[in-house]
Parts: C-alpha cells; structure tokens; sequence
C-alpha cells in the first residue's frame, strides 16, 4: 500500500487518529490528500458502517460503491431534506420537459413540412393551368390576326358587291343576302349577254 510505504496513513485513518494498517480497506478509496472526502462519508454513514459495506463488496465494486457514498453524503449536507433525491427529481423534471418541447417541435415540423408539400402542389399546379392558357391564348390570337389580314384584303363590301349586308350570326340575313347578290349578278350578265348581240362581225 502507498500509505504503508510512504508511512503516511490514509485519509480515514487519519481522520479516526489510528494506525493504517497495509491491509486497510481505506487506503485505495481516501487519499491524504482528499480529507473531505472521509469527514463528510463518516459524518453520514459512519465508518463501521462503511467499513462493513466495503468488505461485503468484491474488490471491483469498491471505488464505484466508494464515489456513490461520498456523492450522497455531499448532497445529504448540503441539502438534509432531500439529499441526492432532490437533484434527481430536478434532473428527471427536465427530462420530462425536454421530452415534451422535442415532441412539440417535432409537430411543428411536421405541419410545416405538409404545408410546404401543399404549397408546391398548389403552384405546380397553377404553372401548368398558365402553361395550358398561355397556349389556348396563342391559338385565339393565330385566328384573330387571320380573321384581320382576311378582312384586310377583302373587304366586306367588296365581297358582297356594294352590298350592306348584315353582321353577326343573323341567318335570315345572311339568306337575304345572298338573294340579293344573285339579283344584282343576273342583271349583268343578260347586260353582258344583250351587249354581244348588237355586236355584228360582218
């Protein structure tokens, strides 16, 4: 043992005012040099006590079993009431809280992310009804400017000879119109035939 050897007795031993003996249980766990360490174990457990858990414990379990009394017995002094108890009831409370933020952001994440899919559903969809009227648009104004440049050409009074001839989806005057156009042509043509008998070749 370092105590034995060096012929400085542990922090137990020391702290009990006796002679430290090679084969003491002590020694490993309470250096010289950590007497705070002992007081506040002796102060809560005492040291038959801790002496007696110590030899009931494999030698593998000492130092944990060892740091879990001098953890307690800081937290005891500190806090007579509740001790270590407390602090792990605070601990277990902000778990607890934590669990439910993460889950409540986790929900709103959720909500964000559908309505983000929604969103671009929605302006997929919208480009595709503008593509779709984009093209519907061109098509009408290809006839409308046909319509114009016909016009242009052919007038509607050069079409129908002079004639006014009504407008719009009129189907009786589209007929009259037509009766009318078929009156005007005959006249001319018996004008032209009448002409060509007055003509005498020889």
């Amino acid at each position: 043992m370092a105590s034995s050897s060096t012929n400085s007795p542990c922090a137990a031993c020391k702290f009990l005012r006796r002679k430290c003996q090679p084969e003491c249980v002590f020694a490993p766990y309470f250096p010289p040099d950590q007497p705070q360490k002992f007081a506040n174990v002796h102060k809560v457990f005492g040291a038959s006590n801790v002496t007696k858990l110590l030899n009931e414990l494999h030698p593998s379990q000492r130092e944990d079993a060892v740091n879990s009394l001098a953890y307690e017995a800081d937290m005891r002094l500190r806090d007579p009431v509740y001790g270590c108890v407390g602090v792990i009831s605070l601990l277990q409370h902000q778990l607890r809280q934590l669990q439910i933020d993460l889950s409540c952001a986790k929900s709103e994440l959720s909500k964000y992310q559908s309505l983000g899919i929604l969103a671009a559903t929605h302006q997929s969809l919208g480009i595709n009804l503008l593509a779709g009227a984009s093209a519907d648009g061109s098509t009408t104004a290809a006839v409308r400017d046909h319509h114009y440049h016909h016009h242009q050409f052919f007038p509607r009074e050069q079409m129908f000879g002079g004639l006014d001839v009504p407008t719009g989806n009129n189907y009786d005057g589209g007929i009259l119109a037509i009766g009318q156009i078929s009156q005007f042509q005959q006249p001319r043509a018996a004008a032209g035939d009448d002409g060509r008998r007055t003509v005498d070749p020889s």
